[in-house]
């Protein structure tokens, strides 16, 4: 029997809450079904019996208070909302915990934003983790340690496993559920669930906001002109001598603020400007391509793949429902 700890922290998304032990309990349903006994004991912990979330409209009480949890041999950590750190301060008391836990033999899986209080144990400082796109900003500035994976559904390290946004921990749930039963429950369960089992990247789904959570006025500035131009052929050159801030030190001080390289930068703002034409309107690839600067077909296509995980063709069909008008 495998013991599933299920956090219930303060400030917790209630439905990465319900969405695991349902999973597991469900996986329960199929093992009976099939004459095998049940594998998971599913165990809601919480640092008192009953949690408040969504500001008092649901509460959840939980199996078991932190002290009395069975020894787990995963702890799940939902995703949190709100103010991130004041969320981490209120739940401190389960960091210690899960390192103990961790330290004896316990794997961790945090879901979307729940990589905040999993990054606040100190666990994966030096490893990889994924976090929800939109949070990518926020995360690196608190856990520079971490090697944050943004464009990652799912990352997996010694024991210790994160999902990206939102609804991408259903196929964390379904990698773990593989883990510990088989390829044909987790393709049963993929099934009842309605999930794409394949699915590895949250790219296609991210929105790039350039990254001016910073206290640097020229790299401001020049982040503006790259976002004002990107119609044309930027260089790292041309910025140096615009702004007057030689080439090296432009470059560090740009990495330093935004955690991209100059050019990275570039791509990305040129990439979404291709991706909002993509969406809403009729024109060709080709004809996107060179509205946002490019010139190069095979450049443009390999780094749209690059940024946003598909290319430029799959994105339009994926996105844009007037060519299906």
């Amino acid at each position: 029997m495998k013991n599933i700890a299920i956090l219930v922290p303060e400030s917790a998304v209630l439905a990465a809450i319900v969405d695991p032990r349902y999973m597991f309990t469900a996986v329960n349903e199929f093992l009976k079904s099939a004459g095998q006994p049940p594998l998971f004991h599913v165990q809601l912990v919480g640092l008192q019996k009953e949690v408040k979330l969504s500001e008092g409209l649901f509460s959840v009480h939980a199996d078991v208070v932190l002290e009395k949890a069975r020894k787990p041999d995963l702890i799940i950590i939902p995703a949190i909302s709100g103010n991130l750190e004041y969320a981490i301060k209120r739940n401190s008391d389960f960091l210690p915990w899960v390192v103990q836990q961790y330290k004896n033999g316990s794997e961790v899986a945090s879901l979307c934003l729940g990589a905040f209080l999993l990054a606040a144990t100190g666990l994966v400082d030096g490893k990889k983790c994924s976090t929800h796109w939109l949070f990518v900003n926020e995360f690196k500035a608190m856990f520079p340690q971490v090697t944050l994976v943004d464009n990652k559904i799912i990352t997996e390290q010694n024991g210790l496993y994160s999902s990206g946004g939102a609804s991408a921990y259903w196929n964390l749930l379904l990698h773990l559920v593989e883990k510990y039963t088989n390829r044909e429950m987790a393709i049963l369960a993929s099934k009842f669930f309605v999930l794409d089992i394949n699915r590895i990247t949250q790219s296609p789904f991210s929105i790039f906001k350039g990254q001016k959570i910073h206290n640097d006025p020229d790299i401001l500035k020049i982040q503006d002109y790259i976002e004002k131009n990107f119609q044309e052929k930027i260089t790292v050159d041309q910025l140096a001598e615009t702004f007057g801030i030689g080439r090296r030190t432009l470059e560090r001080r740009f990495k330093k603020a935004t955690h991209n390289t100059v050019v990275e930068y570039i791509q990305s703002v040129k990439i979404e400007a291709s991706k909002k034409q993509l969406e809403v309107s009729r024109k060709t690839v080709s004809e996107v391509m060179y509205e946002v600067g490019y010139t190069d077909n095979k450049a443009f296509r390999d780094v749209f793949r690059k940024v946003a995980g598909v290319s430029p063709l799959e994105y339009r069909n994926k996105y844009n429902k007037e060519i299906f008008a």
